[in-house]
């Protein structure tokens, strides 16, 4: 087959690839993450290239065009620091972690551990002193899958098509540079990391694991296993101590991962005597409902309108991102962006504020129709879709928490309260949530952020032994709803998709 040049500027960076490769996958092969969140169907519009030589030229999407001659293309100039969430709300536990033997080895010499929440759009890394539990040093990356696809789904898909070995070998080798680069600044060997401990959602965790993820896909939509791993680290890439183990927390379900279990062993969930709501929005949001060691939890599917992706506009919280919206006292929009620069797109945060901001002034009505696009600046808007995009987030999350209520038949006014995990919720305005619908008004006030959680009970779970098998049980015990099998599921979310909740 015939082979050609693609050549990537401003970088002048040159690969060989195979007649008929598109430019997407160029980018891909050439060491690029590009934006892609539909995965290279062509409907998200965002994977866009100049090509400056070769056919087809111009603005095109990379996903449509393919390799037929050498061709020269310029990337996008942007290079966005993504602001991602490393600390989390954690609690204080004894220091017993599980240990290779180490009896020949330097008894002076410092041990230590890694915990890894493995998230869909991010990764964060923590390292870890084995005799005090101490954090020495913190790292984070963006997913290096996210090019094959923003959600879960789109990845399940490409692993079903033959790409399973590519979005495991590119996470372990994300995750094993993390440690890498964190024992480099602490001035420490990587042998000296004797354990390392993984979380993340059903799909990240499959992936991670090298297990096959059609039965996600397809009802009755069964995790492969719902049993804690551990086994050799050498076998995912990870490069430490050469008896290191790594530790995986079981999933709950189907799409209520390791993730959210390791949010409730940070947060003691199941010890609330009070009524509370935890809620994880991501690509999806995974809600748990907790009362007196009783635990109910759902996952329902928010999308990635939230994390920037289906939004015309939209972009992770990155640099240029503008991340708040706020209507002055002359009622004029002001915003914020992350890093004090110019406008580039709107992250989730920013887009739950200006849509709470269009509804007071009355440019978006209650059904969520406005006349047409909203222009914030000059480069950023907010579309029709792009409103119709978050109604479908907004209206799943908060079906799901009037689904769970009903079935431990409490009120929403009973719930005393709500932690918010994750990047997502972190940086939302709680008003503007419930404003728009995304959370019900009878749950404002009582609103409290808990940070990267995940991370925490992944850091919780590696330093006590007792504490992981603790979290292993839990996942037996806890009630899961499968909100798809409710009959009043979908009544519900029709009736959230509007922005009106003064007639729910």
């Amino acid at each position: 087959m015939d082979t050609y040049t693609v050549t990537f500027m401003p970088d002048d960076r040159s690969i060989q690839v195979r007649a008929g490769t598109t430019l997407l996958e160029a980018q891909r092969m050439a060491g690029y993450s590009p934006e892609a969140p539909c995965g290279g169907d062509g409907k998200c519009g965002k994977c866009t290239v100049e090509i400056l030589q070769g056919a087809a030229s111009g603005i095109q999407k990379a996903c449509s065009v393919h390799v037929e001659n050498d061709m020269t293309i310029r990337l996008s100039s942007l290079s966005a620091k993504n602001q991602i969430l490393e600390k989390g709300v954690g609690r204080r536990i004894d220091i017993s972690p599980w240990l290779p033997d180490m009896e020949k080895e330097d008894p002076s010499r410092q041990i230590c551990l890694a915990a890894v929440d493995l998230g869909t759009t991010t990764i964060a890394a923590y390292l870890l002193d084995a005799g005090d539990g101490r954090t020495i040093a913190v790292d984070s990356c963006l997913n290096p899958q996210s090019p094959y696809g923003a959600d879960v789904i789109k990845r399940c898909e490409y692993a079903l098509a033959g790409g399973a070995d590519i979005l495991a070998d590119c996470v372990h080798q994300a995750i094993d540079r993390l440690i890498q680069q964190m024992a480099q600044k602490s001035s420490l060997s990587p042998e000296q990391i004797v354990s390392v401990c993984i979380v993340g959602n059903s799909c990240m965790q499959h992936l991670f694991l090298h297990w096959p993820v059609d039965s996600l896909v397809a009802a009755p939509y069964l995790p492969y296993s719902k049993e804690p791993f551990v086994g050799p680290a050498s076998d995912f890439q990870i490069h430490i101590h050469p008896q290191g183990r790594l530790w995986a927390l079981p999933v709950i379900e189907s799409f209520v991962g390791a993730d959210t279990l390791a949010c409730i062993l940070a947060t003691d969930l199941e010890k609330q005597e009070k009524l509370t709501l935890m809620i994880d929005i991501g690509t999806n949001g995974e809600l748990v409902l907790s009362k007196n060691g009783r635990l109910l939890t759902c996952s329902t599917a928010a999308g990635p309108a939230l994390e920037g992706a289906k939004i015309s506009c939209g972009m992770r919280g990155g640099t240029g991102a503008i991340d708040h919206v706020t209507l002055d006292a002359d009622r004029r929009l002001s915003y914020s962006t992350i890093g004090d620069c110019d406008a580039v797109g709107i992250c989730g945060s920013g887009l739950l504020d200006l849509t709470a901001c269009l509804l007071d002034l009355g440019i978006i009505d209650e059904t969520g129709y406005m006349e047409e696009a909203f222009q914030i600046t000059d480069k950023v808007r907010l579309t029709k879709q792009d409103v119709r995009e978050l109604q479908l987030a907004k209206a799943a999350i908060a079906a799901g928490i009037r689904i769970m209520c009903q079935l431990w038949e409490v009120t929403l006014d009973e719930i005393e309260e709500v932690l918010i995990a994750g990047a997502f919720g972190n940086y939302m305005d709680p008003k503007s949530a419930c404003a728009i619908g995304l959370l019900p008004l009878e749950l404002s006030g009582k609103i409290t952020p808990v940070g990267n959680a995940a991370g925490e009970g992944a850091k919780i779970a590696i330093l006590n032994e007792k504490e992981f098998h603790r979290a292993c049980r839990l996942a037996a015990q806890i009630d899961f709803l499968e909100l798809a099998n409710r009959p009043e599921f979908q009544d519900t979310f029709v009736d959230d998709l509007s922005f009106d909740q003064e007639g729910l």
